[in-house]
């Protein structure tokens, strides 16, 4: 009875740890990102090259607002600012949204689109497989999966629709930061 308590206490303790380093890779991939919280970053679209929206204009993230839960980045496409990144973490998994707002502020019609991780990630990449919002609100993008990664020099921003060739990869170069920009569309301190 002894030994069996004692296997049953050690094989306890071996999976609350496991769950413990398990968080800890999201919660590392957030403190990572949270560190650079007020800065702004230019950066370059890599596939496609050739898109018509983002094609050759200036791209700038700007990690504007974080709080325990929550971290806002504004993703400006040449002087189109109505995209915000917005990453909230519960129980160690993150969530990404796209919030799109019109010139005036006002919400577009397609929004709030996104997903959450199905765990805890790696401290240096974090998937989002599409929800069911996403599925209702776009039903092209139910099979979207969108990731992030971050290391030392670059944050990549990612989208792959799968079963088709839609593939997005813009790059930033977080060893430079730029001037703050102004807010974008919408956006209220």
């Amino acid at each position: 009875m002894l030994l069996i308590r004692s296997l049953l206490l050690t094989a306890l303790f071996f999976s609350l740890q496991s769950m413990g380093q398990n968080n800890e890779t999201s919660l590392t991939f957030w403190n990572t990102l949270k560190s650079h919280c007020g800065n702004a970053y230019a950066g370059t679209l890599e596939i496609p090259k050739e898109d018509e929206a983002f094609g050759g204009k200036t791209l700038m993230m700007h990690v504007k607002s974080c709080s325990e839960n929550e971290i806002k980045i504004p993703f400006y496409v040449g002087d189109d600012k109505s995209r915000t990144w917005i990453l909230t973490m519960n129980d160690g998994i993150i969530t990404l949204k796209h919030d799109h707002r019109h010139k005036d502020g006002t919400m577009e019609t397609v929004n709030f689109y996104g997903g959450t991780s199905t765990n805890q990630g790696k401290s240096d990449i974090q998937f989002f497989p599409a929800d069911v919002h996403t599925q209702k609100s776009i039903p092209d993008a139910a099979t979207n999966v969108w990731w992030i990664t971050i290391d030392d020099t670059t944050f990549t921003y990612n989208l792959r629709r799968l079963g088709t060739d839609r593939v997005f990869r813009v790059v930033m170069d977080l060893t430079k930061p730029i001037a703050t920009p102004e807010a974008p569309w919408g956006w209220k301190d």
